[in-house]
């Protein structure tokens, strides 16, 4: 026994016998069975996410009790036994799930999401995916991308950074105790040490709660992957592990209190939703829910619920939960893409049915088969080895479709020069254009480096050190005048929603030699309004940035006195509220009226494009990509996919010849419906975002905009 891994002195107390549970076969039996049933259909069961709650209460409680079970036998605990146990339990399942997504990824989904989808398969490999998705919630664009086939890998990362973790925190308090204090007796000394485990494990959950409650209200996206904003949920498992021996609970009582917690449980998962903050105090009811019905199940074998939760399928979904959760998700993703089509209930079924058939497998031959495979079993090192040769053999896979994605994208550039043809593009939509098929056929449907909207080009150089804020930077300068003597100067302004234009506005400077400033803040309004969020509500720090940015960004233009302001924005998705109670299109308007004024006050013209119709909003991203030979079936009624603007409501109010509003929603729709491909050409990049070259093909419309009014008020 080495001395970093046991600490010698009197056990705490004689080892209770480990006892299989039902009732907690049952609980991961509902976790499974919520997270599952929210993936495949998540505007019927919107809370199951909290089902991943649930399995973090359970592990805390398992995982403590086990470790402190060791110690109580041994005085100790052998780390490198603990961590071999936790390689051969979980690792062979994880890596083999992983190298088949993978494989999914490049056989059956559009090469352009292999890049992202290969690094969040490196980053699952080494248990890092949450972390990967904290820091991708963080940029705005990555909000926008395709979820990937291993997404579901953050919760397996948060368990195996506790699993490293919470034994080193044990042992330290273990040895802390008994270093510090010295007892006649066996008793004392186990009294001793049972305080000091309970001492830190209380201390974790009550900092990690602390944590997860701040964090949930400053930074929402990022709270839900950390692993500190969750260690309280293990925490709780682990307080019930040491003190449940002290908790005496009657029949009845017992019974009570297990009902009660599968309703909590039941509770959170049919109200909450995306739009509940989590975790912070909303994850208490599922983690509490999760708590009571452990701790009422250790005395009693059996309750009330038994006659349920004891039936052999219940055992036997809660035996398959761990090999189900690997295999749903990314079946789920790539489903659509097998059959062509959107996901029906009938396909949504059809992938329960292979995801069981597949973790049923999985957990015979994989799981149960790998731990009690002898040749990693006779030494903790043989296991870690194993476990780094995975790792790299997932990693070389990793590099393979790193390096073809590289292959695929080299002469993907957008095209120096770009013109309609006739009943090309928006141009099947222009007063009187006479196609035969304006929304036809798509000519492409997969969305490359040609299309990003984003695509910055040479002359933008690198971010100016102004209207930056910590690690936001948000401004270039982009230099097309040639040198030609006192040129045009323009500055575009808003959220992604006016990056997406920049297309347009860069071939407009390219002809007339203007010199354009792009300052861009996704989600944020350049608008004097009280916003609080985009879509859902920010936190705090993120909300006032965002207000400092665009009152900042309003007072530079002014001191920079441009010859022109186009501003964009996705207005209708901004939140603000003033406390008036009056409808948010109304503030909207008034916001941004009031910041035209400011420009328009000191001689700048304002040019503000409306936004266009709403896409991931009112149909699946890839409804192009899934129906490229009949995209009229991605068409949906103008009313719903174009509510009012407030863009609109703004440019009508106010009344001023130095604004004009550029409404292009008859490019996009009829009378009756708007398209997601018009003249071939796909209108969206993205769920949120144009397509690099529908916009450069709506270039001659903004520039004959931009013209008129430089002209007409100059």
């Amino acid at each position: 026994m080495s001395a970093s891994s046991r600490t010698a002195g009197a056990p705490l107390a004689a080892p209770k016998a480990r006892v299989f549970r039902t009732d907690i076969q049952a609980l991961r039996a509902v976790a499974i069975g919520l997270v599952v049933l929210n993936h495949l259909w998540p505007t019927r069961l919107t809370g199951g996410y909290v089902g991943v709650d649930v399995f973090f209460v359970i592990s805390g409680f398992l995982i403590t009790g086990h470790l402190v079970g060791e110690m109580r036998r041994t005085g100790g605990v052998r780390l490198g036994a603990f961590y071999a146990r936790r390689i051969r339990r979980l690792l062979p399942a994880a890596l083999l799930v992983l190298a088949v997504s993978l494989l999914l990824l490049v056989v059956f989904l559009p090469y352009p999401r292999w890049e992202r989808g290969a690094w969040e398969v490196a980053a699952s490999a080494g248990y890092v995916e949450n972390w990967f998705l904290a820091s991708m919630s963080v940029n705005y664009s990555a909000l926008n991308d395709a979820a990937s086939v291993v997404q579901h890998y953050w919760s397996l990362s948060v368990e195996e950074q506790f699993y490293i973790l919470w034994p080193l925190l044990l042992l330290a308090a273990l040895t802390v105790s008994r270093r510090t204090g010295r007892s006649s007796t066996r008793r004392g000394a186990g009294v001793r040490t049972a305080r000091a485990l309970f001492a830190v494990v209380a201390s974790v959950g009550v900092l990690s709660f602390a944590a997860s409650v701040v964090y949930t209200i400053v930074a929402p996206p990022q709270a839900y992957f950390a692993t500190f904003t969750r260690g309280w949920e293990f925490a709780v498992g682990g307080a019930i592990a040491l003190s449940a021996s002290r908790i005496r609970l009657g029949r009845a009582a017992a019974d009570i209190v297990s009902l009660l917690g599968f309703a909590l449980i039941v509770f959170s998962a049919v109200v909450y939703d995306h739009s509940t903050p989590f975790p912070g105090y909303a994850a208490l009811v599922p983690v509490l829910g999760t708590a009571a019905v452990i701790l009422a199940g250790e005395r009693h074998a059996a309750l009330w619920h038994s006659r349920a939760t004891a039936l052999r399928p219940v055992q036997w979904v809660g035996g398959i939960s761990y090999s189900l959760y690997l295999w749903h998700w990314p079946l789920i993703v790539v489903a659509p893409f097998v059959i062509g089509g959107e996901a029906t209930t009938l396909s949504k079924l059809a992938v329960l049915a292979i995801a069981l058939v597949l973790a049923t497998l999985t957990k015979r031959y994989v799981e149960d088969a790998g731990q009690t495979w002898g040749y990693w079993r006779g030494s903790p090192r043989f296991a870690f080895g194993l476990m780094v040769t995975g790792m790299l053999i997932v990693a070389a896979l990793v590099a393979g479709v790193l390096a073809s994605y590289s292959a695929r994208v080299e002469a993907d550039v957008p095209p120096d020069d770009l013109v309609a043809s006739t009943c090309e593009g928006p141009s099947a939509l222009a007063p009187g254009a006479e196609c035969d098929d304006p929304f036809g056929a798509a000519d492409y449907s997969v969305m490359t480096k040609k299309n990003e909207y984003f695509h910055t080009p040479a002359e933008c150089g690198e971010f100016l050190p102004i209207l930056t804020y910590g690690d936001l930077k948000t401004t270039h300068e982009c230099d097309f005048s040639r040198g030609v003597q006192d040129p045009t100067r323009v500055w575009l302004v808003g959220d992604s929603h006016a990056q997406q234009w920049q297309g347009a506005v860069f071939d407009i400077a390219e002809k007339n030699g203007w010199i354009v400033y792009t300052s861009y803040y996704g989600g944020c309004p350049v608008a004097d309004v009280e916003f609080t969020g985009f879509r859902s509500e920010w936190g705090a720090a993120d909300v006032e940035r965002c207000r400092e940015w665009s009152r900042d960004l309003v007072e530079t233009v002014v001191e920079d006195d441009p010859d022109l302001v186009i501003t964009a924005m996705a207005s209708r998705l901004q939140l603000v509220d003033d406390g008036s109670d009056r409808p948010q299109i109304d503030q909207m308007s008034q916001g941004l009226s009031a910041y035209w004024a400011r420009w328009t006050d000191a001689g700048i013209k304002v040019l503000a494009i409306a936004d266009p119709p709403f896409n991931g909003e009112v149909r699946s991203p890839d409804c192009v990509l899934l129906n490229a030979d009949k995209p009229q079936s991605c068409a949906r009624p103008r009313a719903v996919a174009h509510p009012a603007d407030p863009i609109v409501a703004a440019g009508a109010a106010a009344g001023s010849a130095s604004i004009s509003v550029l409404d292009l929603t008859d490019r996009f729709c009829d009378a009756t419906s708007c398209y997601a491909v018009v003249g071939g050409i796909p209108v969206y990049y993205d769920a949120d975002h144009l397509n690099l070259e529908y916009v450069r093909l709506l270039g001659p419309e903004v520039d004959a905009a931009a013209e008129r009014l430089l002209t007409e008020s100059g």
